[in-house]
């Protein structure tokens, strides 16, 4: 099988694999403290996690602190509703392409201002903003279509209102800087090869928040619960490595795209064509049965929209954003590579797709 969807997460890397297994120890080993424990299997526990935290650190600007999470969800859900200003009732501004986790949880909230997206899935810097708002966010590179956000610009926008900048930066983590000028940023392991049910939230020196998870105390009093050695390890070795190899992961991932993009020259790209990471391919073409093309190319793993959203019949909100009709949308794909892809998989995939989606016509 061909896997290109990594958008929705990446295979994990033997380097993290490895850093893993080496806390899954079991009742023979020394490996399998609890590291909040004070005794001397807790503290060897703990200190791995640190060495962790240290390695996960690289992918942020300095001058912050990182708080280990359960998920990027629960991160951004950490930085929402522990924001100060958000508890005493100020607006919330996000932009219309943000992921579920920012969307559904502002709305449960409420007292919110969606900002609108041009048909280049880019957000304006002079969008109009309401007059109070205490916490904006918008994400750096989306998840759908692959648009990279004006973060110094929504940032300046943030000061003038007095507002906290929260950025999404889930699928830029690992493949380009992370945003200086963000207050919070949240992350996911499993989405830079590193091992799925923990993720990181980057919160600015100086900034507090209020516990979103009580009952322990760990995290700094930010997020109780016991932390996973073995998930704290495989996600630090994941993030050392992505840091270590950016620059040779971005010039492969370039030359895929080269091979994408000529590959489906006859299509419409959805989003932008200059602003936009380019591991991700959203593409449509007029009267595609995506259903049947997905059921007819099942060599190759990818995607008809946000893998958040699979199954649930409703058309991307992003692609709405953008101002795509419900059959432009639906007739739209998503293809995502990365480190591990090599050119032969992404020549071959192509060619799949493209033979089944000629045989619709």
């Amino acid at each position: 099988m061909i896997y290109l969807d990594y958008q929705a997460t990446t295979p994990l890397a033997p380097e993290a694999r490895d850093a893993m297994m080496a806390w899954l120890g079991g009742p023979e080993s020394d490996s399998f403290g609890n590291p909040h424990s004070p005794h001397r299997i807790g503290r060897m526990a703990a200190a791995a996690v640190e060495v962790a935290r240290d390695q996960v650190a690289q992918l942020f600007p300095p001058g912050g602190q990182v708080i280990f999470t359960g998920s990027a969800t629960e991160a951004i859900n950490l930085a929402i509703r522990g924001n100060a200003a958000v508890r005493s009732g100020e607006h919330i501004a996000f932009s219309a392409i943000e992921h579920a986790a920012v969307i559904d949880t502002v709305k449960a909230i409420g007292n919110w201002t969606e900002l609108p997206v041009g048909a280049d899935g880019v957000i304006a810097p002079d969008v109009d903003m309401p007059k109070y708002v205490g916490l904006l966010a918008v994400m750096q590179v989306n998840n759908e279509i692959g648009t990279i956000q004006p973060i110094p610009e929504m940032a300046k926008r943030a000061k003038e209102t007095g507002a906290l900048l929260l950025v999404d930066g889930v699928q830029a983590a690992g493949k380009m800087a992370l945003p200086q000028e963000a207050d919070m940023i949240a992350v996911s392991a499993h989405k830079l090869h590193g091992p799925k049910g923990i993720g990181a939230l980057w919160v600015r020196d100086g900034l507090s928040l209020i516990p979103h998870v009580e009952g322990g105390g760990q995290e700094q009093g930010l997020r109780s619960g016991t932390l996973s050695p073995a998930l704290c390890a495989g996600f630090g070795a994941a993030a050392a490595l992505a840091v270590e190899r950016q620059e040779e992961d971005a010039a492969h991932i370039e030359s895929l795209w080269q091979i994408a993009r000529d590959a489906f020259d006859g299509w419409t790209l959805n989003g932008s064509v200059e602003q936009r990471w380019h591991g991700n391919l959203n593409v449509r073409k007029d009267g595609l049965d995506v259903a049947r093309l997905m059921s007819e190319c099942r060599e190759v793993m990818f995607s008809a929209g946000s893998a958040c959203a699979s199954g649930s019949g409703r058309t991307s909100h992003v692609l709405r954003a953008i101002g795509l009709a419900d059959a432009q949308a639906k007739s739209s794909i998503r293809l995502g590579w990365g480190r591990y892809t090599t050119r032969e998989d992404m020549q071959r995939a192509c060619s799949i797709i493209l033979e089944a989606a000629d045989s619709q016509a």
